[in-house]
C-alpha cells in the first residue's frame, strides 16, 4: 500500500478496525531486536479511551518483546496478504534470529514503516494499523495469555476504511482475513445494513 493512501483514524473510531473479528499480525520491538506474528484472537474492548485484547502465547517471541517494551501494534492484513500471515504465524522468529541471524522482516522481505508513537514496525500492504501501550496484567497474561491494551494510535487505508466504516466494494484484494484453521482463511463478504423491528 502506498503512504498515499494511509490516513489517520480518529482514536473514538479505532474499535471500527477490529469489530468485524479479522486475523491480526502483532509486531514487537525491543532493544534492537524486532518480530511479528499472527494471532487469529483479538478484539476491541472499549471506546474511550480505545482497548484491545489479545492472545499470546508464552512461547512467542513476540510475547517476550511486547513485554519488555510496553507496547506493539496490530496490523490489519488483507487478502492480498494471506501467504505472509500463513509464513509469519507458522515460523519461529526467535529460531531465525538464533539460527540464521536475522528476522522474519529481513527474511521474508517484509517492508515496514514507522508509526507515530511507538518503536514497533508497522508492516507495508496492511489495511489498518492500531498502535498499543500495554496495560499491565500480570496475572492475565500467565494464566490465560491475555494481554490488553490501549490503543493510541491509529491508521487505515483509505480505499476502504473512511468516516468510520470499512468499504471493501471494489477492492478484493483489500478485503480482510479471517482464520478458520489450518492455514485457510475466510474474506470479509459485503456490507449490509440492518433495520430495527418496530415492537
Amino acid at each position: 500500500m502506498s503512504a498515499s493512501h494511509r490516513r489517520p483514524v480518529p482514536l473514538a473510531k479505532a474499535y471500527r478496525l477490529l469489530n468485524h473479528g479479522p486475523t491480526v499480525l502483532v509486531s514487537a520491538a525491543h532493544d534492537g531486536q524486532r518480530n511479528i506474528m499472527a494471532a487469529a484472537w483479538a478484539m476491541p474492548l472499549d471506546f474511550e479511551p480505545p482497548k484491545i485484547a489479545v492472545v499470546l502465547d508464552k512461547s512467542t517471541w513476540t510475547r517476550q518483546l511486547l513485554e519488555a517494551s510496553g507496547t506493539f501494534v496490530l496490523n490489519v492484513p488483507c487478502a492480498a496478504q494471506a501467504d505472509i500471515v500463513q509464513t509469519v504465524g507458522s515460523t519461529s522468529g526467535l529460531e531465525l534470529t538464533r539460527d540464521q541471524g536475522h528476522d522474519k522482516f529481513q527474511a521474508y522481505n517484509l517492508q515496514t514503516f514507522s508509526g507515530e508513537l511507538i518503536d514497533a514496525p508497522l508492516l507495508e500492504g496492511c489495511v489498518a494499523w492500531l498502535e498499543c501501550r500495554l496495560l499491565p496484567e500480570p496475572g492475565n497474561h500467565e494464566r490465560y495469555d491475555l494481554f490488553l491494551a490501549e490503543v493510541i494510535a491509529a491508521h487505515a487505508d483509505e480505499r476502504v476504511f473512511s468516516d468510520g466504516r470499512w468499504h471493501f466494494e471494489g477492492h478484493d484484494s483489500l478485503r480482510t482475513l479471517h482464520h478458520v484453521a489450518g492455514g485457510h482463511f475466510l474474506t470479509i463478504g459485503d456490507a449490509i445494513d440492518g433495520k430495527t423491528l418496530a415492537p
